[in-house]
C-alpha cells in the first residue's frame, strides 16, 4: 500500500483526469463521464486499499477487481499504467488499431485486468465465481466489483445478489458509482433505482454509502467494508459525472463525447479545471 499524502493524491487525480480526457480525444470519442466520475474511487483502490504486485498480475493471493462498467476502461488504463503493468506509451494508442486497450476493459490484451467487460450486467456475477471460488480454496484475498447505477437496471444483477448472500461471500465488496445518470437520461428518469440501499440489504446484504470523490471517505468505507463477516457488501459511492470536465460535468452528454477535429480536442481539454503533464 501506498502512504498517503493528500496534496500528491489531489494531484494524481488531477493528472488521471487530464490523461483520460486527452486518451478519448485522441481516440475521437469515448465514455468520459463514467471514467472520470471513477478517478478517486478507483486511486484509492489501486494505491490504499487492495493487495496487488504489478510485476506478478497474475499472483494467485492478489485482490481482483472487476469494473463490470466496462466502458469506464480509461480510468482502470490508467491506474494500471500509473502502477506499473505495462508501459505509459501503450495509454495514447487507446482504441487505435492494432492497440492493446480496446474501449472496453479487456482481460486478454491487458496485464491486470482481472475480466474482460463491457456487456453490462455480467460483472457482478463473474466477481460472485471469483468470491466463492476464493473460498472454496481457503485463499483470503478480497474481490471487488463497480457496477454502474444506470447498469444496476440489468436483471442479472439481483439474481447475483442473491446468490452472494446464499453464499455468505464476505470477501466480495462490490462499489455502485451512483453518478445518477446513464446514457439515456437520469436514472431517475430511465428507471427509478430508489431506494437502492434498502434494496441491496432486502437481497441480504450490508450496505455502506461513501463519498466517491473524498479520500477520507473512500479509505474509511473500504476497510469497514473489508472488515464485515458474514454477508457481502454493496458501497454506494455517490459521484459527479465528468467531474473535472466543466463543459460535461454533471450532464448526461458526458457519457459518450465525439471529438471530430482539434477544435473539439482543445474544447474539453481546456475545460479541464487542472492542466497537466502527459506522460508519454
Amino acid at each position: 500500500m501506498d502512504q498517503f499524502n493528500r496534496e500528491e493524491f489531489d494531484q494524481l487525480a488531477a493528472e488521471w483526469r487530464y490523461v483520460i480526457t486527452d486518451l478519448i480525444c485522441r481516440a475521437g470519442s469515448g465514455h468520459i463521464g463514467g471514467a472520470l466520475s471513477l478517478v478517486e474511487v478507483v486511486l484509492s483502490l489501486y494505491y490504499r486499499n487492495m493487495k496487488v504486485d504489478p510485476k506478478n498480475p497474475k499472483w494467485a493471493d492478489r485482490d481482483r477487481l472487476v469494473l463490470s462498467k466496462g466502458h469506464a476502461a480509461p480510468v482502470l488504463y490508467v491506474a494500471l499504467a500509473y502502477k506499473g503493468y505495462f508501459p505509459m506509451s501503450w495509454l495514447p494508442t487507446m482504441n487505435a488499431d492494432g492497440t492493446k486497450l480496446p474501449s472496453h476493459a479487456d482481460g486478454r490484451t491487458v496485464p491486470g485486468v482481472d475480466m474482460t467487460t463491457g456487456s453490462l450486467g455480467q460483472g457482478l456475477s463473474a466477481a460472485c465465481g471469483m468470491a466463492m471460488a476464493a473460498k472454496t480454496d481457503g485463499r483470503t484475498h478480497n474481490v471487488f466489483c463497480i457496477i454502474g447505477d444506470g447498469e444496476s437496471n440489468e436483471g442479472q444483477n439481483w439474481e447475483a445478489a442473491m446468490f452472494a448472500a446464499h453464499n455468505k461471500l464476505d470477501n466480495l465488496v462490490a462499489i455502485t458509482d451512483c453518478n445518477q445518470m446513464q446514457i439515456d437520461g437520469t436514472t431517475q428518469e430511465i428507471m427509478c433505482l430508489e431506494p437502492l440501499a434498502q434494496k441491496w440489504k432486502g437481497f441480504g446484504w450490508e450496505v455502506l454509502e461513501m463519498d466517491g470523490h473524498d479520500w477520507d471517505s473512500i479509505n474509511t468505507t473500504i476497510n469497514q467494508a473489508v472488515a464485515v463477516k458474514g454477508k457481502p457488501v454493496m458501497i454506494i459511492a455517490h459521484t459527479i459525472k465528468g467531474k473535472g470536465c466543466t463543459i460535461i460535468e454533471n450532464t448526461v452528454e458526458s457519457h459518450n463525447i465525439k471529438v471530430p477535429d482539434q477544435a473539439a480536442y482543445d474544447k474539453y481539454m481546456n475545460a479541464l479545471t487542472v492542466s497537466a503533464k502527459l506522460p508519454y
